[in-house]
């Protein structure tokens, strides 16, 4: 056995070196260890074949480690049958100084699956040393902050993206930002298909929106952030950042899913403002059973440690086939305690309305972003009626009330739920 390319987890624990656990497939007949072995040196130091210049303090310091290899069938004996393939997990501890903070060297580190290693593998975890953690500023705000920031304390957020996603001009869609803004929304955002268009500038659009949330206030007293979305390409995504702020926006939303962990990563170290972070098509990474990751990590975990201080994830709830335990899983890595990195809120979108509001609270908590987006805007009473259905809503499930009674006492909110109805 070689000493230096195995290794006990107990043994790393101390050590600056980041733990990815995987899922594989292979023929009952293959070879894990060496599949295994093949992985740990081939996306740290080797190639397929020996090469001079690797030395012991090379395979000491910057080779992977086999931690674990888990038999997802736990055969022990070879007189227990097995299928013609198995399928197992296992960890490869992988030395940080390899790649240090850098987001795009750490995932090509870790799943560039390099040709040399031939292995079809899911990265289903990472497990971070506190040493390489502390390396991260993570959420500036962190759930507590962004209650203070947007004065809101116990209850759940309510956020909607204006509708229809594209094609509308800043005054148009200040139109219907006023209508919902004055039905007791916290967060309106842009739809996350609207970025840079000819037809709709974002300073434009911060300006516009603002003006009526201005009016919207002036009438109601509800005061609505808008958070702006300032996706594109790299060289032009701090130029969006610097627009929007000097327009007055309240916050900043980002598609990480595709323009990167490390993008995300450099717009929040280059703002004050919260960010909320989107991961439309991060299926592209998560939907594969020998490839990409789990979604957990992608949209939960790695977003959280790239600074995102809202995440937008998916529910098994709105036509998209998410297993439930993804999704609660997903909430956990951004919720749960994750050395001294900050935890993002969770903001839930797709199939959200009133009537499931109550399961929403139950299975999540309060410390959620409720992300209605038809249900308010496709109210049969108008757009104003439809925001305030939500608040409804919430209002009832946080007194701990009978919903199915006492959401007969609203206009609006029985509306919603005798169109949409009642998710208990």
């Amino acid at each position: 056995m070689d000493k230096v390319l195995f290794a006990m987890a107990e043994d790393m624990r101390d050590r600056n070196y980041v733990t990815a656990t995987y899922y594989i497939d292979l023929p009952a007949s293959e070879d894990i260890i060496r599949k295994a072995s093949s992985l740990a040196v081939g996306q740290t130091i080797g190639t397929w074949v020996p090469i001079p210049g690797i030395t012991d303090e090379i395979r000491e310091k910057y080779m992977g480690k086999v931690l674990n290899i888990f038999d997802t069938a736990p055969v022990e004996l070879q007189t227990q049958s097995v299928s013609e393939r198995q399928a197992y997990v296992i960890q490869i501890a992988y030395p940080a100084a390899n790649f240090g903070t850098d987001f795009p060297l750490m995932i090509t580190s870790l799943l560039g699956n390099d040709a040399s290693t031939s292995a079809q593998v899911k990265l289903l975890d990472i497990e971070f040393p506190d040493e390489f953690l502390g390396c991260f500023a993570g959420p500036k705000f962190g759930i507590e902050g962004l209650r203070d920031y947007f004065g809101v304390q116990e209850r759940p957020l309510l956020l909607n993206m204006i509708k229809p996603c594209t094609g509308i001009t800043p005054e148009e869609g200040a139109r219907i930002f006023y209508e919902v803004a004055k039905g007791g929304v916290d967060l309106i955002k842009d739809d996350e298909l609207l970025g840079n268009p000819v037809y709709s500038d974002p300073a434009k659009r911060v300006k516009a929106y603002k003006e009526a949330g201005k009016a919207a206030f002036e009438e109601t007293g509800n005061k609505v952030f808008y958070m702006v979305n300032i996706t594109s390409g790299t060289r032009e995504i701090l130029d969006n950042v610097r627009r929007a702020e000097e327009a007055g926006a309240d916050g900043l939303m980002i598609n990480f899913a595709v323009t990167g962990y490390s993008t995300l990563s450099y717009v929040a170290g280059n703002t004050s403002l919260p960010i909320l972070g989107h991961s439309a098509g991060a299926g592209m990474m998560t939907e594969g059973m020998l490839s990409g990751m789990s979604s957990p990590l992608a949209a939960g975990k790695l977003a959280r440690l790239a600074g995102a201080d809202i995440v937008m994830i998916n529910t098994p709830y709105g036509g998209y086939p998410l297993r439930k335990q993804k999704y609660l899983q997903t909430i956990e890595k951004l919720v749960l305690p994750f050395g001294k990195i900050r935890s993002s809120m969770p903001s839930i979108g797709g199939g959200v309305h009133p009537g499931i509001v109550e399961r929403y609270i139950r299975e999540a908590g309060s410390d959620i972003v409720l992300a209605a987006g038809g249900a308010i805007q496709g109210h049969k009473m108008g757009p104003t009626a439809g925001a305030r259905a939500m608040r409804q809503a919430i209002d009832i499930v946080m007194k701990g009330g009978d919903f199915a009674e006492e959401c007969k006492a609203f206009p609006e909110l029985a509306e919603s739920v005798s169109r949409w109805g009642y998710v208990s």
